[in-house]
């Protein structure tokens, strides 16, 4: 269930473990201060709207199989997981920022960044699979880009996972399984899958320690179909089939689906070791080593029958008295990856004059390929040609020095964060021939090697400033000297090309103020500047398939975004109320779009500019109207629109892709007794469009972008003090929709947990 940190009256209350209060996170003036010695990525003032969630209300009221299920009824949040384990589209948005731009939002674990920012896009999600719902202790969303502490990237959302770190001996472990019965066009199948987890920590004197196991084993529903347009006759049509799927696509003309594409079957293995150590009572060094290893195998299943009943995936086919050729219609996949993350953190929390922390991370994509093939005469599911992509090399690393200045003497009137912050990534896209058995055989000729550096270097100053009895202002910049280089090109059939180096430098002011209206009513607005740095992928990134080249552009310009917000928050005493107007005005925004005057040609390119505008209501309370009642909910109205883009001027005025214009969730838990209690919850959102143009008409089609209202349901019983059972339904009504995939139908998941 979203929370805040806590209400300003809680402040006098305890946590549930016992924990007295000046120990927790408290709100003053609608400023989130954090007091806890905790590890968090989150500065000591937040200046702005922050929801947040603990590992109780994760475990009562959320049918968690991933970790980012526990921002599942966050405000104005959607990640677009699209089945249980999805490792590689599980895309965050927030207000302004649809599912498209993944590098508009950050996510971090302990301090440690997990968004990924080599790419944007669909296929640059966050490393969620590096932190697991078990080793959860807290989740913390901040909105906007309205602290100098993050880079531009924090425009839309900041994430922040605190994971667990024992005080004395404990032990966890948990298994689960979940099913779905899958109906669409001519599929109709069981997907189903296990997951197991187990958790050792332990406190001994000055040493702490934890480790985290957790295998899945889960199979998708198919994400992608073959399909052929009506009107796209050809080929000799000497095979008359039955099967296919006469429907809208999602332009709203007439195609075939032929049958499905990229049915994943994937094994995930994680683990996590956590060592922290007490240099004295204020000083902490903590070390995380995290292990994430991925295998997947996509597969096709062809609806079309020949008249022996056989199915066909490629060649000369008749449908419906009309000739058509299906060759590379179907495709496989199979990927192997074996990622690891290292995070090392030296930190003080005295609470006094001073305080600082160094730390730096790394993230290694140690093992990451993908062998591909296209169904045809020379290629099948046993072999035949193909590709291999190799990104070996890849990967990113961080480096920060932060510091805490208290000025004393001033009663408290000041509290400056200030810092240094390195991120550096690096790139590598190789992709190679296979004329053999694409299964087995090793990388053969070059079809592309594509790939780059960039780095980004800030400086940053916050001053939270109560300068009245009732005032409180935050003011802060951030100074980001930005640099690409190394980038590079090697296509099949092309002349090598090697790019100039660019280094640039930009300033981004921010700034908040809050005032205390009255004992329960609190006024805060907040303005900040941010800038979203191309990434490797976009400058340097270039493929192609059967249909569509994507070319890339070295010289694209950062995207510029300045966002404002109003807010005001009333305790009601039960609960706590907030109203936010915000309003965000970006320029260069970057975006892939077709080449103008090309039909087959793509790039990421700058859109001049985007507005929103919009309303956020949000509401969190216990007890509300019955003891054992708790509920949240909130409702967005965003009017996102493509102000000025010249490329493609039939934009103009258009929504903003995959950002709905209402949007909404709510999520209720009674406590029926200290054994069971029970949550529904509800996901809603409006109408929403993929394309520049908003073209794309029909939501409920493959490619398309869909409403949905979503009910879950979860119910959850202790069997003992050390056991507890659970039972989940996530889609209770059995819904159809899309975000260009479909997404899951009826999900029945059931578990069971036993701490020692």
């Amino acid at each position: 269930m979203a929370f805040p940190l806590a209400w300003p009256a809680m402040a006098q209350t305890r946590a549930q473990d016992g924990t007295a209060a000046s120990d927790m996170p408290v709100k003053s003036l609608g400023v989130v201060t954090i007091n806890s010695g905790q590890p968090t990525s989150l500065p000591t003032q937040i200046p702005t709207t922050i929801e947040g969630v603990t590992r109780e209300q994760i475990e009562e009221t959320v049918n968690a199989t991933d970790s980012e299920d526990a921002i599942k009824y966050f405000p104005s949040l959607l990640v677009r997981k699209r089945y249980i384990g999805d490792y590689n589209h599980a895309v965050l948005s927030s207000r302004a920022s649809g599912t498209g731009n993944s590098a508009r939002s950050a996510v971090y674990a302990d301090g440690i960044l997990l968004s990924n920012y080599l790419g944007n896009g669909a296929t640059y999600a966050p490393r969620w699979g590096l932190v697991t719902p078990e080793e959860i202790d807290r989740v913390d969303v901040m909105y906007g880009p309205f602290s100098a502490a993050y880079p531009g990237n924090s425009v839309g959302a900041v994430v922040d996972y605190v994971t667990r770190m024992p005080t004395r001996f404990e032990g966890h472990a948990k298994v689960s399984a979940f099913t779905q019965n899958f109906s669409l066009y001519n599929t109709s199948e069981t997907y189903s899958g296990n997951q197991a987890s187990a958790s050792l920590g332990s406190r001994h004197g000055d040493w702490s320690w934890w480790v985290n196991l957790n295998h899945t084993d889960s199979a998708g529903q198919p994400l992608v179909f073959a399909t052929k347009l009506v009107t796209a006759t050809g080929g000799a049509g000497t095979t008359p089939v039955t099967g296919a799927v006469l429907t809208p696509n999602n332009y709203g003309v007439n195609n075939y689906i032929l049958g499905t594409n990229t049915q994943y079957h994937t094994v995930q293995d994680h683990a996590k070791i956590k060592l922290a150590y007490d240099l004295s009572p204020t000083l902490r060094a903590s070390y995380t080593l995290g292990y994430w290893a991925n295998t997947s195998d996509g597969n096709p299943q062809s609806y079309l029958r020949d008249a022996a009943g056989n199915p066909v995936y490629y060649g000369n086919v008749k449908i419906n008295g009309q000739n058509y050729n299906i060759n590379g219609a179907f495709n496989a996949s199979r990927e192997s990856l074996a990622h690891v993350m290292h995070g090392l953190s030296v930190k003080s929390h005295t609470q006094g004059e001073w305080d600082w922390e160094l730390a730096a991370s790394l993230y290694d994509y140690g093992r990451d390929q993908q062998r591909a093939t296209t169904l045809s005469t020379t290629s099948s599911l046993s072999g035949g040609a193909g590709t291999i992509t190799d990104q070996n090399g890849t990967g990113w690393n961080t480096l920060a020095a932060k510091g805490t200045w208290r000025p004393q003497g001033m009663a408290g009137a000041h509290i400056v964060d200030f810092g240094f912050q390195q991120e550096s990534y690096q790139l590598r896209i190789l992709k190679s021939n296979i004329a053999g058995n694409w299964l087995t055989d090793g990388a053969g000729t070059l079809n592309s090697d594509v790939g780059g550096k960039t780095q980004l270097q800030s400086v940053y100053g916050q001053d939270t400033w109560r300068f009245a009895p009732r005032w409180k202002t935050v003011l802060g910049a951030r100074v980001e000297n930005w640099r690409a280089s190394g980038g590079y090109t090697r296509l099949s059939g092309s002349t090598p090309v090697d790019y100039d180096s660019r280094n640039e430098t930009f300033v981004s002011p921010k700034a908040a103020l809050a005032y205390q209206w009255s004992s329960h009513t609190v006024l805060k607005g907040s303005v900040g500047r941010a800038v979203r740095m191309p990434t490797v992928q976009e400058l340097y990134g270039a493929t192609s398939n059967a249909n569509l080249s994507f070319v890339n552009d070295p010289n694209l310009r950062p995207e510029q975004s300045v966002t404002t917000e109003l807010s005001l928050e009333r305790d009601l005493g039960h609960g706590l109320l907030r109203f936010t107007v915000f309003n965000e005005d970006v320029t260069d925004s970057l975006y892939s779009q077709l080449i103008p005057g090309s039909t087959t040609t793509s790039r990421v390119q700058n859109v001049d500019a985007i507005n929103t505008k919009g309303v956020e209501v949000a509401y969190q309370g216990n007890d509300v109207l019955v003891k054992g009642l708790d509920f949240s909910g909130s409702i967005t109205y965003a009017d996102s629109r493509i102000i000025s883009n010249p490329a493609l001027p039939a934009s103009i005025g258009k929504y903003q892709p995959r950002v709905p214009v209402w949007r909404a969730t709510a999520l209720a838990s009674y406590r029926f007794d200290e054994q069971l209690s029970a949550s529904l919850g509800v996901r809603y959102s409006g109408d929403q469009y993929s394309q520049l143009d908003n073209s794309d008409v029909n939501g409920f089609a493959y490619m398309g972008a869909s409403r949905y209202l979503i009910v879950d349901l979860r119910t959850r019983y202790r069997i003992s003090r050390k056991a507890v059972a659970a039972f989940g339904i996530d889609n209770l009504t059995n819904e159809e929709y899309w975000n260009f995939h479909p997404y899951p139908k009826r999900t029945y998941v059931a578990e069971l947990k036993y701490d020692f």
